[in-house]
C-alpha cells in the first residue's frame, strides 16, 4: 500500500501534469487553432504521453473546454470581486460611480494584451471566428453570474431603476468596454501611440462618466413615464 506521503507526491505529480497539459494546450490552440492542433502536438511540446490527455480530460474536445473554463473562472471571480469591493462600505460609502468604475477598470485591464493574458485573448478571438464550445456554457457559467451580481448591486444603489432598464444599462456598459479593448489592442499593433484611446485610465473615466449619466437619465425617464 502507498504511504500518505507517497499519495501526496502522486497527487502533486498528477496536478503538475494536468497543469502542463492545460498550459501547453492553451498556447498551441491560441497559435494554431483547434482544428490545426493535434493531441500529439500538445503531448510532444508538453513532454507528456497521449494517455495522459485521455486520463485527465477524456480527449481533445474536453481539454479545449477546460482551457477556457480555467481562464473564465479566474476572470469571473475577479469581476464579481470588483463588484463586491465597490459595495464594501469599509472602503467608503458605496455609490454608483464607485461601482461602475471598479467594474470597468477590472474588466478592461483583465482583457488588454499587455496587462492581461494575450495568449488567451487570441484564443477567444479564434473561438469567436470558429466556435467549438457550447454557447450555453458562456451564458450559464460566465455571463449570467457576473451580470446577476452587477444587477443586484445596481438595483440596490438605484432602487428607482426598474430591472429591465438595469439589464440594458449593463449591456450598454459592457459593449463600451469591449469596444475599448478591441480598439486599444488594434492601435497598439499599428503603433498609433498618440491616439487618445491608448490613455486607458482617461478612457475608463470617460466611460464611467458617460454610463453613470446614462443610468441616471434612465431613472428620470422611468419616473416621468410613471407620472404620465
Amino acid at each position: 500500500m502507498m504511504s500518505q506521503n507517497q499519495n501526496k507526491e502522486s497527487k502533486k505529480s498528477g496536478d503538475n501534469v494536468r497543469k502542463r497539459l492545460l498550459d501547453t494546450a492553451e498556447k498551441l490552440f491560441s497559435e494554431k487553432g483547434f482544428a490545426s492542433t493535434s493531441i500529439r502536438d500538445i503531448t510532444r511540446e508538453g513532454c507528456c504521453n497521449i494517455a495522459a490527455v485521455n486520463y485527465y480530460f477524456g480527449g481533445k474536445d474536453n481539454l479545449y473546454l477546460q482551457v477556457f473554463r480555467r481562464q473564465l473562472d479566474k476572470m469571473k471571480k475577479i469581476r464579481i470581486k470588483s463588484i463586491r469591493d465597490a459595495m464594501d462600505n469599509s472602503t467608503g460609502p458605496a455609490n454608483l460611480k464607485k461601482l461602475v468604475h471598479s467594474f470597468a477598470q477590472v474588466f478592461v485591464e483583465s482583457l488588454l494584451a499587455e496587462e492581461g493574458n494575450p495568449q488567451f485573448i487570441n484564443l477567444v478571438i479564434r473561438e469567436m471566428l470558429d466556435p467549438q464550445l457550447p454557447q450555453e456554457m458562456f451564458a450559464a457559467d460566465y455571463i449570467q453570474p457576473i451580470a446577476g451580481a452587477f444587477k443586484d448591486a445596481l438595483c440596490k444603489l438605484c432602487p428607482q431603476l426598474d430591472p429591465i432598464s438595469a439589464e440594458l444599462c449593463i449591456h450598454s456598459l459592457v459593449g463600451q468596454l469591449y469596444q475599448v479593448v478591441r480598439a486599444t489592442n488594434l492601435y497598439r499593433k499599428i503603433r498609433q501611440d498618440n491616439n487618445p484611446v491608448l490613455d486607458v485610465p482617461r478612457v475608463i473615466d470617460h466611460i464611467v462618466c458617460f454610463s453613470v449619466a446614462g443610468i441616471r437619465a434612465c431613472i428620470e425617464e422611468g419616473q416621468l413615464n410613471e407620472k404620465a
